[in-house]
């Protein structure tokens, strides 16, 4: 449930860093609601990731909860910011993904 749980807080912090990038391509009223999405997502992501760290070592909740979240931000960039997509970019984001793996499966918990 904890692994559960740590995912889903990673994907509230893709969802928190996208409501910054969307809150800076807008402007008044909408602005104020993207950054009162990016509040919201924000606190779930950490409530989220402190539940987890309650079961699952720090260093490898950490690691994989900030992994989570560097490669789907990197993803939205990608597919929803059109930032470039290159393949030294996708080169890292797919060498992320798989540490992530990794520290799954060498996980204890």
């Amino acid at each position: 449930m904890s692994w559960l749980l740590l995912v889903i807080g990673g994907l509230f912090e893709v969802a928190f860093a996208s409501c910054l990038g969307k809150a800076k391509e807008t402007a008044g009223t909408e602005m104020y609601i993207w950054y009162g999405a990016f509040l919201i997502c924000l606190i779930i992501s950490m409530l989220l990731l402190m539940k987890a760290t309650q079961e699952l070592p720090i260093g490898t909740a950490y690691a994989v909860w900030t992994g989570i979240g560097a490669v789907g931000t990197a993803l939205v960039g990608i597919f929803i910011f059109k930032d470039p997509a290159t393949f030294w970019r996708l080169f890292f984001i797919t060498t992320l993904i798989g540490s992530i793996i990794g520290l799954k499966a060498v996980s204890h918990s």
